[in-house]
């Protein structure tokens, strides 16, 4: 036999904020009491983003980090370029912004496609 599992009530889940709508009849001429309905209706909030960076190495060849800019990151040529002069100019340039999982798997990608060509480059995330 499967456990049922309970949902918990609105007021203990985290990524529900309650917020009440406010629902007024109109008085009719003679009434002196106005009807209110409170009523509460569930937002969600937004996933938290992460940053992706990349970071700057002195033996990673120019040309594999804009690959990886192309590859990974969805890119043009024109772009993955400019990005990967900030990073060595900078020392580090923001490569994109995602939700946590999105942004993991894309730092996991670029990590081992780097080690597996042999190169230093890092990638890391970082709360938004």
């Amino acid at each position: 036999m499967n456990p049922v599992k309970s949902i918990p009530p609105l007021s203990e889940r985290p990524d529900v904020i309650d917020t009440p709508a406010i629902l007024a009849s109109k008085p009719t001429p003679g009434d002196s009491d106005t009807n209110v309905v409170l009523e509460t209706k569930p937002k969600t909030k937004r996933p938290p983003l992460y940053k992706v960076m990349l970071l700057n190495d002195d033996y990673t060849p120019m040309e594999f980090v804009v690959h990886v800019l192309e590859r990974f990151f969805g890119l043009n040529h024109a772009q993955a370029f400019e990005i990967m002069l900030t990073v060595h100019k900078k020392g580090l340039a923001v490569v994109g912004v995602f939700s946590f999982e999105v942004a993991e798997t894309k730092v996991t990608q670029v990590m081992d496609f780097a080690r597996r060509h042999q190169h230093p480059l890092q990638c890391t995330m970082e709360k938004e």
